[in-house]
């Protein structure tokens, strides 16, 4: 099974599983009412699905890579740092057991956060699927990547400092 196995697989997976570990932190801590664990449900649970249609749709080469399972759990345990964020927000932990709440105009950035990040990172990754397919090992220079090389990792990064910033402590900015 492990021979068939690729790096795609394991990311897809975890990602596909962000959404039911963050119910499950709701439901654990008991914070149905915590409007801020919703707010990241819903920005980092689209975030898993919409990665994983993406992997289907157009895929990263990088991620087709074979794997074999102790690299795979490797990544996946690498990931999962991704989830410290909803623990932070649910548990309290860091705030005495008061879970966190944010003001609505901080969440507000963090959407738009998110929001700029998922246009960027998925339009550049899409521009780049269909630009290697037409032409197979050129450098792209129009379009995203006009003025910058990596511009679909800087929308990662808007991606993903929208997540943090909701959990209001440095340690998921630092993961």
């Amino acid at each position: 099974m492990s021979q068939n196995m690729k790096q795609k697989h394991f990311i897809d997976m975890h990602k596909g599983a962000t959404a039911p570990v963050i119910l499950f932190l709701i439901y654990f801590y008991n914070q149905w009412e915590n409007q801020t664990a919703w707010i990241y449900l819903a920005l980092h649970g689209t975030y898993g699905i919409l990665w994983v249609l993406k992997s289907q749709i157009f895929p990263d080469k990088t991620w087709e890579q074979p794997s074999n399972i102790w690299y795979g759990l490797y990544m996946w345990f690498g990931l999962t740092l991704y989830w410290v964020s909803p623990w932070i927000i649910t548990s309290g932990y860091f705030s005495n057991g008061v879970a966190v709440q944010v003001p609505v105009w901080y969440s507000g950035i963090c959407i738009s956060m998110y929001s700029l990040g998922v246009f960027i990172h998925f339009t550049a990754d899409m521009q780049k699927h269909t630009a290697l397919k037409l032409r197979p090992r050129s450098l792209i220079h129009d379009g995203m990547f006009r003025y910058c090389r990596n511009i679909n990792y800087f929308g990662e990064f808007l991606i993903y400092l929208g997540f943090s910033l909701l959990a209001m402590h440095w340690i998921p900015i630092a993961c």
